[in-house]
Formats: structure tokens, sequence, C-alpha cells
């Protein structure tokens, strides 16, 4: 019997320290990308830049850290994943914007929107930055699958945060910007849903903005780029273009255009070329099918220029516009 109790007591003790450092198993995080590691790089030749900052505006009430998915995950157990709400004090229904981060589909938060989607409340939306899994996590289509449940979570949840579901905007900075295009074109299509989500509410968006976010990973700008084995998109998307060459082309948002399907573009450019891969053939589709887009250049030699005023302050005036005309609302007054 005493034997049988220490046996017993020994299992135990290996299943608690088991179950302890399961627990204490972390999503690994990349925290390369910051405002403020960019704002050492770019002070000198831009010395009136300033980072922007999280500053709750006056009348603007935020709702932070809402779980909008759990998942499963092999490695790390029960994952959560959240998005904060920002919009003006009173109950008038508004038009939303959702907010995707930067950051090579490996680094970067949904923090890094905060300030910009401050910024949208103060203009009359409901401006949502939201979090999703990154490359050291998980792999392609998973951050498709994400965001687009997030846009389900925004629209099961409008009557809480009174908001017009009829006008969704999604927006995009660098790899969020490819995110977003790829969420935006592929509206109404399953493959790039999560194959178990309900199809009670549509994650379809009406309009889409994109700064220096790719169309194309399969446009000479992009492809013919020189690349370490572990560079950003060989590392999201699973393998190089010589050994993925479906993959690459299915991540590309431009090749899912289609008249019937695709919602007005606005996108923003700085001056790098490199980030417009595939702009160029996509402008040529928008005008052919006479859908309403816009192109703003910020000819600057700083990528995530969003994060930094004078020019975060003109794109959050752009999008005020191009949104207001499309949605043909006066919402901010």
């Amino acid at each position: 019997m005493k034997k049988m109790l220490f046996h017993i007591t020994m299992l135990l003790a290996i299943q608690l320290c088991f179950q302890s450092a399961l627990a204490q198993m972390s999503i690994p995080t990349d925290t390369t990308y910051n405002i403020m590691r960019v704002y050492r790089q770019i002070k000198k030749e831009y010395p009136y830049a300033m980072p922007v900052k999280d500053s709750l505006p006056a009348g603007i009430k935020r709702y932070d850290n809402n779980i909008y998915l759990e998942l499963e995950h092999p490695t790390f157990g029960t994952r959560q994943l959240h998005l904060d709400v920002f919009r003006p004090d009173h109950k008038k229904k508004l038009p939303a914007i959702v907010l995707i981060h930067g950051g090579g589909w490996r680094s970067g938060t949904k923090d890094m929107q905060v300030p910009m989607a401050q910024m949208l409340a103060t203009k009359g939306y409901v401006a949502v930055p939201v979090e999703y899994q990154l490359s050291l996590e998980a792999q392609y289509p998973a951050a498709v699958h994400n965001i687009k449940e997030s846009i389900r979570w925004i629209k099961a949840n409008a009557e809480r945060f009174h908001i017009d579901t009829t006008k969704i905007a999604i927006s995009g900075c660098s790899a969020g910007g490819q995110l977003a295009s790829l969420v935006g074109l592929t509206n109404g299509l399953s493959r790039f849903e999560m194959p178990e989500t309900g199809r009670g509410v549509s994650s379809e968006v009406h309009a889409i903005v994109n700064f220096d976010g790719v169309i194309d990973f399969m446009a000479p700008s992009s492809l013919n780029l020189e690349r370490k084995p572990d560079a950003a998109d060989i590392s999201w998307l699973g393998g190089s273009f010589e050994s993925h060459p479906a993959l690459w082309k299915e991540a590309s948002p431009i090749f899912w255009a289609d008249e019937k399907r695709i919602v007005p573009m606005l996108f923003f450019n700085s001056g790098f070329p490199r980030f417009h891969a595939g702009q160029d053939e996509l402008l040529g589709m928008l005008k052919r099918w006479n859908v309403y887009h816009q192109v703003h250049e910020v000819d600057v030699k700083v990528h995530p220029f969003w994060l930094f005023h004078p020019w975060i302050d003109g794109c959050v005036n752009t999008i005020d516009a191009f949104l207001s005309a499309i949605f043909m609302t006066d919402h901010n007054r």
C-alpha cells in the first residue's frame, strides 16, 4: 500500500512539473521592429520627425484587449487573440476601420496602430487595432484566418459599439498592408476562412487602405530581391519561391482581384518602390473596372512613415476624406 501511494505521489508530482513547464512555455516573440528603433535610424536625416504616442484624445472611449478568438495551439496550448476598440463617446452608429500592424509577418504588435486608431476615432470612426499570429508562432495562412475572424467579431458586437456593419474598412501597414489587401480582395472566398468557423456573420469588408504593402510577391521588384534563408517572406510562407511557388502566388493579393468582388482602395507609398510590387498592375484593373481608388505618395526614405509626425497627420486626413467619399457620410461632425 505504501509503495502504491509513493508511486501515485510521484506520478502526480511529475504531472504537476510537466504542467508547470508547459504553462511557462511562451509564444516566441521578435521585438526588433519597434518605433524607437526606427526613430534612432531616421532622426539624423529627418530631425523634425516625432514618434506617435498612445494618448487618448478627449471624447474618445477605449476598450482594450477584447478577446476575439481562442485557439488551441499544438505547442503553446490555449491561445487568445485580442483587439482594441476606440470610438467617440456617443451612441451614433459609425463606420469602422480595422487596423493591421506591420513587422514582416514576424514582429510588431497591435499597440503600434493605437495612435492612428485614436486619431481616426476623433474623425468619427470606430477604430480597431487587431492582434494576429506572427510567423514564429504560425505561418501563412493563420494571420489571414485570424483577421477575418476579427471582422466577424466586430460585426457580431456591432450593437455594443454602435457600428454600421455596411461600412467596414480595413487598413494595414507594410506586412499589414499586404494582409489587409489579401483579406479585402478575398471577400466571400471560403478557402481563406478558418475551416471550423461559423458562416452566420460575414467577414466582408467594403474598403481597403494599404500603407506600403506588397500586392504581388511574384512581381519582379519583389521576386528579384536578394534574400537570406530566414527572410521575412520566406519564413512566413514556409519556404522560398522556388520551393513553394503556388503558395507565393496564393498569398499575393493581386491574384484574387475580381471585378465582381473588388472594393475601393487607397494606397500610401513611401520612397521605397519595392514595397509597391504589383501595385501598378492592380491600379490598371481598378481603372478598367471603374472602381474608386487613390494613390498618395509620401516621398521620404522612411518605410514606416505612419509611425511619425508629421506624416501620419496628413495620412489620417486622407483616409478620412477617402472613406467619407465612398461611404457618403459626414459622420465626424
